[in-house]
């Protein structure tokens, strides 16, 4: 039998039972059916800490303890609200936070908070193993619970036999004791965790005091921009992995050819949809142009009427000009011809002239002396 002794860490004693005891707990254990019925009596520690402590997934914050004996607080137990409101009010700095307070470097605390971060990442990652362990421990005994319910292995009306009391004593009192180690592995490691946490945070005039810091400050502001760089670099070395791991048969590659039949069906319908509409376009300008190129055509025909036309009263014009041109040439033969018979004229009346001229002056002469007479 186990019992809890009430100080921490818990402590496992193995009591001795008399048989009588033992097999009458035995056949109450059979009968229960479920773990949350089990009598606190018989199996104390390991019953009672797995019923009431279903709940330490729940706790994110590792923050409350267990109610039960183990009230304690360790090393690294949380202050209350009174001691952080006093040290919030203390602008100035008492003696408490003077003699608490160490002046530390930037680079110094820096470190002293990454290897803090480092032991409190290892610590999250042992007391998930163990709660996963104890997960796989509380899942066999649900497992041994069920089928103790289903099948009786003690005949009805017999006793057991001492040897297999025995055996069952000795599994029994084995598997409390690995129960108790690991709850109280658990135990320690929530502790450690809160410990490492109280570290985390500093009290408040040391957290004033680094965040006013610029070197601190300029320091955690280089360490985000290098982590986001950082986590850029990696999902471009990531996305690059999965692009030169491309296959039509993972996830990716399935849903990259879905993307690319998509793809091509509207490459596909939009080139229809221009075909069409540059065919309809090229239709309605071929139409035009037929148009224009009829209404050209009858333009055309009706210069070629008239320059029919016109070519044909050229050709009169010319037989005209052709026929005048005759009739001029036949007229300035005819003006020559009455030049040269009025020449004979002028010529022969001079002559007449020359030769009328002395009688002429006589006359004139006897005319002209009777007439002086007379004045």
């Amino acid at each position: 039998m186990v019992t809890d002794t009430g100080d921490s860490p818990k402590e496992v004693v193995c009591v001795p039972l008399n048989s009588f005891a033992y097999f009458f707990s035995l056949l109450h254990f059979l009968t229960l059916q479920s773990p949350a019925d089990l009598n606190p009596n018989p199996f104390p520690l390991p019953l009672q800490s797995m019923a009431s402590h279903n709940h330490l997934d729940d706790d994110d914050d590792f923050g409350g303890d267990f109610p039960g004996p183990q009230t304690t607080r360790r090393s690294g137990s949380k202050r209350n609200f009174g001691d952080l409101e006093d040290d919030e009010d203390d602008f100035f700095g008492s003696k408490k936070a003077n003699s608490t307070v160490e002046e530390t470097a930037p680079g110094v605390a820096t470190g002293m908070i990454l290897a803090l971060r480092e032991s409190l990442q290892t610590c999250k990652d042992t007391l998930a193993t163990y709660q996963t362990e104890l997960e796989a421990a509380k899942t066999e005994i649900q497992k041994w619970h069920s089928s103790f319910q289903n099948e009786s292995f003690i005949p009805m009306g017999t006793t057991p036999e001492p040897r297999q009391l025995e055996k069952a004593k000795k599994k029994e009192g084995a598997f409390i004791v690995t129960f108790a180690k690991r709850e109280q592995e658990i135990a320690e490691l929530k502790s450690a965790v809160r410990d490492l946490k109280s570290q985390l945070k500093p009290p408040s005039m040391q957290a004033r005091r680094l965040l006013l810091d610029p070197a601190i400050h300029e320091e955690f502001t280089r360490l985000k921009n290098l982590v986001e760089e950082k986590d850029k670099k990696v999902k471009e070395l990531q996305d690059n992995i999965a692009a030169v791991q491309f296959t039509p048969q993972s996830k990716m590659g399935k849903m990259l050819m879905a993307k690319c039949r998509t793809l091509q069906e509207e490459n596909e319908e939009i080139g229809n949809q221009a075909a069409e509409g540059k065919m309809h376009e090229l239709a309605m300008k071929l139409a035009l142009q037929k148009s224009q190129n009829a209404e050209l055509r009858s333009q055309f025909e009706g210069l070629y009427t008239q320059m029919d036309g016109l070519s044909n009263d050229v050709e009169r014009s010319n037989e005209m000009v052709v026929v005048l041109e005759e009739k001029l040439e036949e007229k300035d033969v005819e003006i020559q011809r009455l030049k040269q018979e009025l020449l004979l004229q002028q010529k022969s009346s001079i002559e007449e002239k020359t030769t009328d001229s002395p009688t002429s002056n006589k006359k004139t002469s006897t005319e002209m002396s009777p007439g002086q007479d007379d004045n």
